[in-house]
């Protein structure tokens, strides 16, 4: 239920920092609508793809929006699930940014998949033995249960249902998660993911890019209501979100340490890991942990002194921890991909002109950059249109 003490209403009309950012989001999604249809009517060769590498940089994106979209419910759920009241504020906030990131996610994965004038009949002919075909009703199903959690949000007569409505919403965006994860832990054909640990590696991945996304896009809408309600006021929920950041960096460091003991262990796997750890991908690995473990490291020294941070900082920090994530994911999609799939186990290939030899290079193009990001675009431009019709954007407390 929403605080009382707790005033919303929608961002200002002319609002001059509202505008300039609408404007500029809307070329940033014109840009990655060409470059989607540029890619669509001259194929993939333009772009880094290949016969082996089949998702690229634009799957990459996808699965990080849909990641950050289970993630940033988190502002929600820890109110009305959990009763903590520090998050109430944010709830609505964190309700649509949820949503919109899940749209912005699913539109970039449609168009990267190809033949986009055929999801009627993906939406209408099911295989049920498809983890693709299980995710169609998850994500339609998280778009139908976010709409109806803001609904007892801003009616009155629907606030009895809002606990009930937000557990139901953190079972679902957990299946959600679980689900996009076993989409690449059920690849048997691909050594480097076959792994059922990358369901709870894609769960902590979503705690920490929907709360980085969260925290990134809170002062942001505070600067266009010039509200005094973001993080950089309120000391308290501040730190309440650094730890819950804190403990999903470790969760995702776990769960990473444990994938790949894993894979290096079972000796069919170790070639993978060479290519990850060592080979064309350890720049990309190793950064993006680095990057965690600084983040994680500057987390506990800020709260062992209980040192201020500024705005400027937190919007830093945040960023790195969204950039580091989808490093992570960037190797597990790609790096599993540029691997040579035993195509004959047990067999001696002597002669194969499929070119599985090697490690296929891929290095994406600006194609793929655009289109990737104009889905971020899109996830933004649909938040700041929901903020500025329903009362989303907190203004004050008494």
């Amino acid at each position: 239920m929403s605080n009382p003490t707790t005033y919303f209403q929608p961002v200002r009309t002319w609002s001059g920092n509202y505008l300039i950012w609408m404007f500029a989001l809307v070329l940033l999604v014109l840009a990655g609508g060409y470059c989607a249809y540029h890619m669509e009517h001259e194929g993939h060769h333009i772009t880094g793809m290949n016969n082996s590498v089949v998702w690229g940089l634009p799957h990459v994106f996808a699965i990080s929006l849909i990641l950050a979209a289970s993630g940033a419910l988190n502002g929600a759920t820890l109110s009305s699930v959990f009763g903590n009241k520090l998050y109430t504020p944010y709830a609505r906030l964190s309700v649509v940014l949820s949503v919109c990131l899940l749209v912005g996610g699913l539109i970039v994965l449609v168009l990267d998949l190809g033949r986009p004038d055929r999801l009627a009949v993906a939406m209408t002919t099911y295989n049920f033995r498809s983890i693709f075909s299980w995710n169609i009703f998850l994500y339609t199903g998280f778009i139908a249960i976010g709409v109806i959690y803001l609904a007892t949000m801003l009616e009155r007569s629907l606030q009895r249902f809002n606990r009930p409505v937000g557990a139901l919403a953190l079972l679902w965006r957990i299946v959600l998660t679980s689900g996009t994860g076993s989409i690449f832990g059920f690849l048997v054909g691909r050594s480097a993911l076959d792994s059922a640990i990358l369901a709870p590696l894609f769960i902590a991945l979503s705690l920490v890019m929907g709360s980085a996304a969260l925290a990134l896009v809170i002062p942001w809408v505070s600067r266009w209501q010039h509200s005094s309600v973001s993080l950089h006021h309120a000391p308290p929920t501040r730190q309440s979100m650094m730890k819950l950041l804190l403990w999903c960096v470790l969760a995702v460091l776990y769960f990473s340490a444990v994938h790949h003991v894993t894979n290096l262990y079972i000796a069919e796997h170790r070639q993978d890991e060479h290519n990850v750890l060592q080979g064309a991908f350890a720049g990309v690995f190793w950064l993006g942990h680095i990057a965690i473990i600084a983040t994680g490291l500057v987390f506990l020294q800020t709260l062992r002194h209980s040192g201020e941070l500024s705005s400027t900082a937190w919007h830093l920090l945040c960023a790195v921890l969204l950039i580091a994530c989808a490093m992570i994911l960037y190797t597990v999609i790609i790096g599993s991909q540029s691997t040579p799939q035993l195509l004959f186990p047990d067999k001696i290939i002597t002669a194969s002109s499929f070119g599985d030899a090697g490690v296929p290079a891929y290095r994406p193009t600006s194609w793929e950059w655009g289109f990737g990001m104009g889905g971020i675009a899109l996830s933004l431009l649909l938040l700041g249109l929901v903020l500025r019709v329903l009362p989303i954007s907190p203004t004050s407390q008494s």
